[in-house]
């Protein structure tokens, strides 16, 4: 499915085509009144004027492509059929290539899956091709951190050029991670409070779940972050101070949920350990327990069995006193109270 999105002055972010028709119609397409329309902030189904989309980037979004929507948008911006494809391979790594006429940033973006009935994080890679006219991006799926850039486009939008509106989308999906490695740790801190007072097999599992999520998480934004490198480090692709400056907040904030991902991870094994550990105590005290009773209960039985053997009864003690029946029995209970004093003290009981 083709998006095709464009930006006013004041940094809004409208929809304006669906479909091919969204390929960037001519000027004839639109007409006088779409584009004073356009330039007043309402929305419409196609536009192209000069005035309005000279100095704004204008995107387009592909999503999980059809081999003629490929075939078109590759004739449409010059883009490598290869290239294009590349998006649609989850098992793609992250890179970046600078064509003829285009860039290519190929990185990896989180979205939410659910495992087992339970949510997790997994990625994919999304193509990001920057022309001299527009920005292309194509993945598989649909991408949060897209959907929340449009939702919620920050004031301080930058629409001087396709490439630094790349970086302010690739400046979202860093935001995305680590609004996800966030989520992950409060969902540990949630686990370990609820294991504190009972814990569960689904504790382990969701805790295992967490950690997955943390393992694909963190490989990406090291793939990413290889790729950050390599732009930062090439004369040709950041040629201005204000792309340069763009560029190293995407630098920070990469670094930064790098580093939450590490942590959180280091934390999320501990708390693994910790609960591991947690259920060996408590079984080892349930078997401690046990262990004790049946030392207590024990006692009446041996009693009971010594005098049940069948000898003769001159030789068993108070087998012929009055009442020996009743002493028997008194003194094993006084026995078993002992015994269990005495397990108490130790703390066995």
């Amino acid at each position: 499915m083709i998006h095709t999105y464009a930006i006013n002055d004041e940094g809004t972010i409208f929809e304006t085509a669906r479909g091919e028709a969204g390929l960037h119609p001519t000027v004839e397409d639109l007409g006088v009144e779409a584009a004073a329309r356009f330039a007043t902030g309402e929305r419409i189904s196609t536009y192209e004027d000069d005035d309005v989309t000279s100095p704004l980037p204008a995107w387009v979004r592909v999503t999980d492509p059809t081999p003629d929507e490929t075939f078109k948008i590759a004739e449409r911006y010059q883009i490598s059929l290869s290239d294009i494809r590349t998006a649609t391979d989850d098992e793609e790594g992250s890179r970046v290539h600078l064509a003829e006429t285009y860039l290519l940033i190929l990185i990896d973006v989180p979205y939410v899956e659910m495992r087992q009935d339970r949510k997790g994080y997994q990625t994919l890679p999304l193509a990001l091709f920057i022309t001299n006219e527009c920005v292309v991006s194509v993945s598989l799926t649909e991408t949060p951190s897209f959907d929340s850039f449009i939702a919620h486009a920050p004031h301080d939008l930058d629409v001087r050029g396709p490439l630094r509106f790349a970086f302010q989308l690739i400046l979202e999906t860093c935001s995305v991670y680590q609004s996800y490695l966030r989520d992950i740790n409060k969902r540990r801190i949630s686990i370990e409070e609820h294991a504190v007072k009972q814990t569960h097999d689904a504790d382990l599992i969701e805790l295992h779940e967490l950690e997955s999520s943390l393992v694909y998480l963190a490989t990406s934004l090291e793939a990413n972050e290889g790729v950050f490198e390599r732009i930062a480090h090439s004369t040709q692709i950041v040629t201005e101070s204000a792309e340069q400056g763009l560029f190293e907040d995407v630098l920070i904030e990469s670094r930064q949920a790098i580093e939450m991902a590490s942590i959180y991870r280091e934390i999320i094994e501990s708390a693994s350990n910790m609960l591991s550990a947690m259920i060996n105590n408590r079984l080892n005290n349930i078997m401690k327990y046990l262990t004790a009773i049946t030392i207590v209960l024990s006692i009446p039985a041996i009693t009971s069995g010594l005098y049940g053997m069948n000898v003769d009864g001159q030789w068993m003690p108070l087998s012929t006193t009055p009442y020996g029946f009743w002493w028997i029995c008194l003194m094993t209970v006084l026995i078993c109270i002992g015994a269990y004093t005495w397990l108490k003290h130790k703390k066995m009981l």
